[in-house]
């Protein structure tokens, strides 16, 4: 694009506004005072008009024609006749700012700085509006319904034609940004009505009628003061402070400079339907120019691509007429078309495109490289591998990369240049220069070769397909064709500005014709040789082989080079030699080729070979013909139609219409594959449903789908169906549905290990540990089970939760009862390991309470609790320690508690054996205070802290060298499992021969006891009431049988334990007996309590004997067994 000044004038005063007449003829200009009335054909002043009476700011034109309207800073507004002459004079309370007439009723809108009048001719009075702040400017929509007002405190209002209200747009900038310049697109083309609005924060916006902004603001740089369309909207004239008018698209795309100035740009308009624009400046200079928007295109064979709208390029497929637009949202500067490749030069960079496919009616473009960089250049044209740049008198070849990889220096100006062909990376290419020299040059080397000079320019030139021809247009329009060879001048012709060769020979089409009419096709042949066009020898080709005339047909073929013709004439020949003799089925054959189905269809059923019309319809998938060639109701053929038709519907993707034809076919296991891949699970559950149960492979097929579409109670169907339950269980584990596995596995017990084993290692994925150790003891898989418990525990105790670690090893010492149960081989071995957890099942759930009582800040457990668990502890730790438990706490809880207790002597031992030990830092100072205070202590125990034995009544010291048993009989102590007390219970044996069962029936017996008399006297006196001891009577103890089998040798290192008879289970009472009643290998243990008043509770499932008070306050704080873990309402393990 360039402007051109066709004529300037200057007056005195600035330029506020102006204004053309619709048809073109006249510019009406606000100069000072006046209006200056010009002729736009010359730029002669017609008349300046006299009304105002200070300066004129405003100025507008009817649509129709008959009348304008000026606005001046007198307040008045004055309407003129198209014959120059005033008729009408109203006023506001302020000065004119802006004055515009509506497009269709010819309303007169009329702004000041605080209100806006509407006037029509119709009327005589005005109608007035108040406004918020100062209009600025003013523009009506095409269609005459709203006038939008722009302010000076950044609102526009858009109003309809009685002066509401009806969208208010509030500009970002608000007061500073002045809202200074306002135009609705005049397109037609535009389906909403679309505004541009300049404002003085330097923006330029574009916004709907409905008040929504279409993109983002577009930076200016400088303050607009006008804005204006073209006549059909295509582009936008914008000038202001920048003292120049700027050419944009009409989406805000600047394109370029109309013409500088010397002062502020006041006001710019388009000459009604045309390219001519005047501008009106602060100085008085009024400029006329001549926009010509040059062509910017390229063409090479049958594409054209050209520049549109300034930004975009089409490209355009001459024989198909397809067109493809390519927005590029920047001014396109130059563009080049070579092959599959599209170059285009945008104002910063260059963007080379390629097609999709290689297919010659591709139009589908897309981006292949950018090079981000500002070039000048003449000329451009694009190669394989490089675009060429013209910059004058040189040439440079650049990689698509941006890269320089040769450059070529002539002697002129570089006019013209055209790739003519050649290898990718090596094309040729022919410049033309100002001197008239005409030049070859290959990309890939940097000799340029002359091929002839001429005393003209050159202005286009092209080469002959045979390369021996050169054509020239020169500077006066003269075509000179040039042998290459000899340099010989063959033919000039004038009047040409273009050229190109479609052929090197004098044709003889004619008389070939007329002897193809007449079929003499050999005649013909030798007409051809003597000079056609490529069409003609086709023509001539197709003509001979429907003759049958194979040998002209092959040559001629052979001239246009068509295999797939060349291979059909030979194939006939050697069906001929093998005896063929049948003309219609050779016909039909040739007819076939050339896309005469139907008249093929006819001679192959002529020919008696309908199979063959058959095979050809079901190829070309036209299956309704087919159907007319099947034979008698064959249903093979049936069969194999509506499948090739089912095929055929499933590569057009049209695959409901191939279920149902592969369905029809019986082929069920193709529309079972379709229906899945496409997700129709409803089309598989009628296709499922419809199988029988005898059709496995189809049927597991449904199924597979229905699993992979997350249908799995369909996918079950289907399993039932067919029978096979193995499927359905893996079915249910897969999709985690659990209840009906395991439902399942109890109907069938052969697949309790496909269920439990990965319902375990899911519970184990989901960190449910101790469920997933019993659903793989569930499943027999003891090992695993023992596995997960033996982690467990390790992380229990790593991790100081040492009631968890007794819960666990408790459960570790049922499970290796368990296996010693079910496995004779490993009894031994597992009641070893059964003992050896229980007793560290025992230690962490005592260990617990010291770690707590070291570790946290409060204790919920007593001091006499503390004091017989650190005891407990003490004496069992007579070994190796356990991982996690330290000796440091237990002896600390053991000094701190006996100190308490008044257990001197033993707290004093405990001082002296941590000062042999490594202490913590944050127990050192207590430690040593504790060593100190206690030497001021008596060197004694508490006797009401003294053990005592239930066996022998012997009272024992509280550091015990034989451990948790008796010094006197050895017989073990029996500990409360919450208190750590020595509950008063003795554990007795059963004599040889007493089976369980049997000592069970005797002690529920009860046999009665001889009564015993009272031996206390009570003597009530008036002050107090005695008891005294009859010794008269004799002793009972001996009454009780089992009392009697208490006695022992005094002394003894041996212990001897209780054996008791069935006469001594017949004297005993239930209710003092305590049983724990182990499953095989093991025996039951006996415990008779000695004080039947005091009550003991046992716990049924781990054994653990409690003070029945404690029991029941612990079974209400953790609804459980403490020790076990057992619910309260469930009696079993």
């Amino acid at each position: 694009m360039r402007a051109v000044l066709t004529w300037r004038d200057k007056v005195e005063q600035c330029i506020y506004d102006l204004a053309f007449k619709p048809d073109g003829t006249q510019l009406i200009l606000a100069a000072g005072n006046r209006l200056l009335v010009y002729d736009t054909s010359d730029g002669t002043l017609l008349q300046p008009l006299k009304g105002h009476k200070d300066t004129v700011y405003c100025v507008a034109y009817a649509k129709d024609g008959q009348r304008f309207a000026s606005g001046s800073a007198d307040k008045s507004v004055i309407i003129w006749t198209s014959k120059l002459e005033g008729i009408l004079k109203y006023t506001h309370n302020d000065s004119i700012q802006c004055v515009s007439y509506n497009p269709v009723t010819h309303q007169l809108a009329s702004c000041s700085s605080s209100d806006f009048g509407l006037w029509s001719h119709e009327q005589k009075s005005v109608s007035k509006h108040k406004a918020s702040s100062k209009i600025t400017c003013c523009s009506w929509t095409n269609d005459g319904q709203y006038l939008a007002l722009g302010m000076f405190n950044g609102i526009i209002s858009i109003r309809n034609k009685n002066g509401e209200e009806k969208v208010k747009i509030e500009r970002p900038g608000g007061s500073l940004s002045p809202v200074w310049s306002i135009s609705w697109n005049p397109s037609r083309e535009e389906h909403n009505d679309i505004m541009a609005v300049a404002d003085w924060g330097q923006k330029l916006s574009f916004y709907q009628l409905s008040g929504k902004q279409i993109g983002k603001d577009r930076s200016l740089n400088f303050d607009p003061c006008c804005i204006s369309y073209f006549s059909k909207g295509e582009y936008i004239l914008l000038g202001g402070s920048d003292k120049q008018v700027s050419l944009f698209t009409k989406d805000g795309v600047r394109l370029g400079t109309v013409g500088e100035q010397n002062s502020w740009v006041w006001t710019c308009k388009v000459k009604p339907e045309s390219n001519y624009v005047v501008v009106g400046c602060q100085d008085g200079t009024i400029s006329f120019y001549q926009l010509i928007f040059s062509t910017v295109h390229g063409l090479y064979k049958d594409r054209y691509a050209y520049r549109d709208s300034m930004t975009d390029v089409i490209v355009q497929h001459l024989i198909t007429e397809q067109k493809v637009r390519i927005k590029c949202k920047e001014l396109v500067k130059k563009i080049a078309i070579y092959k599959n490749r599209l170059a285009i030069q945008l104002p910063e960079k260059i963007l080379i495109y390629e097609l999709y496919s290689d297919d010659s009616s591709d139009m589908h473009y897309r981006v292949k490289e950018k090079i981000v960089k500002k070039f000048e250049c003449n000329l451009l044209v694009v190669c394989a591998n490089h675009i060429i740049l013209c910059q004058e008198k040189r040439l440079q070849c650049l990689s698509f990369n941006g890269a320089k990889e040769r450059e070529w220096q002539m002697e002129s100006l570089i006019r013209y240049i055209k790739v003519i062909g050649g290898p990718p990376g090596g094309e040729g290419l022919l410049v033309g220069l100002k001197n008239g020299q005409i030049l070859k040059i290959f990309v890939n080397n940097l000799f340029a070769i002359v091929l002839l000079k001429q005393a003209t320019a050159v202005r286009c030139l092209d080469m002959s397909a045979s390369r021996n021809k050169l054509a020239v247009v020169d500077e006066n329009d003269t075509c000179l064709v040039y042998d290459i060879h000899s340099k010989e001048l063959l033919f000039q012709h004038c009047s040409e500005n273009s050229l190109f060769f479609p052929f090197d020979e004098i044709l003889q089409s004619a008389p070939m014709y007329q002897y193809l009419d007449r079929k003499m096709f050999k005649e013909a042949y030798q007409i051809a040789c003597l000079g056609v066009t490529d069409a003609d020898w086709r023509e001539l080709a197709m003509e001979a082989l429907e003759g049958l005339e194979f040998e002209t047909a092959k040559k001629a073929f052979t001239r246009v080079q068509d295999l797939r013709y060349l291979e059909l004439i030979t194939s006939i020949e050697e069906r001929k030699k093998r005896g063929e003799t049948n003309n219609d089925l050779f016909l039909a054959d040739v007819f076939s080729y050339q896309g005469k189905f139907h008249e093929a269809a006819k001679l192959y059923k002529r020919s008696g070979h309908e199979n063959l019309a058959l095979d050809m319809y079901t190829d070309l998938c036209m299956f309704e013909y087919a159907k007319d060639f099947l034979g008698s109701g064959d249903p093979k053929e049936t069969k194999m139609l509506i499948t090739k038709q089912a095929d055929w519907a499933r590569n057009i993707n049209e695959p409901k219409a191939a279920v149902e034809m592969y369905i029809s076919a019986g082929e069920h296991i193709k529309a079972i594959e379709i229906s899945g891949d496409h997700g129709w699970v409803d089309m598989l559950i009628d296709i499922a449903r419809r199988l029988d149960k005898a059709e496995r492979e189809p049927l597991l097929l449904c199924a597979e789908y229905f699993k992979k579409l997350d249908n799995s109670c369909y996918a079950a169907e289907t399993y039932l169906k067919i029978g096979d339950l193995r499927s359905l269980v893996q079915l249910h584990v897969e999709t985690q549905h659990w209840d009906e596995a395991f439902a399942l596995g109890e109907k069938h017990p052969e697949f309790k290990v496909d269920i439990y084993v990965p319902y375990a290692q899911w519970l184990a994925e989901n960190d449910r540990f101790e469920e997933a150790q019993k659903a793989f003891h569930k499943a027999g898989r003891q090992g695993e089970a023992v596995r997960v418990l033996e982690q467990l525990t390790h992380n229990a105790v790593v991790e100081n939760r040492f009631n968890d670690a007794a819960y666990y090893y408790w459960m570790l010492s049922m499970q290796c009862l368990d296996i010693a149960q079910a496995d004779p081989a490993q009894k031994d071995a597992m009641l070893g390991k059964f003992h050896h957890f229980q007793h560290l099942a025992e230690l962490y759930h005592g260990y617990h309470a010291v770690q707590r009582y070291t570790e946290e800040p409060f204790s919920c457990h007593l001091p006499e609790t503390l004091f017989n668990i650190s005891r407990f502890l003490l004496h069992s730790l007579t070994k190796d320690t356990p991982l996690g438990i330290s000796k440091v706490n237990t002896l600390f809880t053991l000094a701190k508690q006996s100190k308490a207790l008044g257990a001197y002597k033993l707290a004093r031992h405990a001082y002296d054996k941590l000062q042999g030990l490594q202490i913590p830092a944050r127990f050192q100072k207590s430690i040593e205070l504790g060593s100190l205070t206690i030497r001021s202590k008596p060197f004694h125990d508490s006797e009401e802290l003294v053990p005592l034995c239930y066996r022998c009544s012997t009272n024992n010291p509280l550091l015990n060298n034989l451990g948790n048993v008796c010094i006197n009989c050895r017989q073990p102590f029996v500990f409360s499992a919450s208190s750590y007390e020595v509950l008063h219970l003795v554990e007795f044996y059963l004599e040889e021969g007493i089976t369980d069962e049997e000592a069970v029936s005797l002690i529920d017996l009860e046999a009665p006891r001889p009564k015993r008399e009272n031996k206390w006297q009570e003597i009530t006196s008036n002050n107090s009431q005695t008891l005294r001891l009859d010794e008269t009577v004799d002793s009972v103890g001996d009454d009780d049988p089992f009392t009697a089998k208490l006695s022992f040798e005094q002394g003894g290192s041996e212990f001897v334990p209780v054996v008791v008879s069935r006469s001594v289970l017949r004297s005993m009472s239930r209710r003092d007996v305590l049983i724990k009643r182990w499953p095989p290998p093991l025996r039951w243990q006996y415990f008779r309590s000695l004080l039947p008043d005091a009550s003991i509770t046992m716990c049924p499932s781990c054994f653990q004997m409690f003070h029945s008070e404690d029991y029941e306050l612990l079974v209400l704080q953790h609804t459980c067994c403490p020790y076990c873990r057992r619910p309260v309402d469930n009696p079993s393990p």
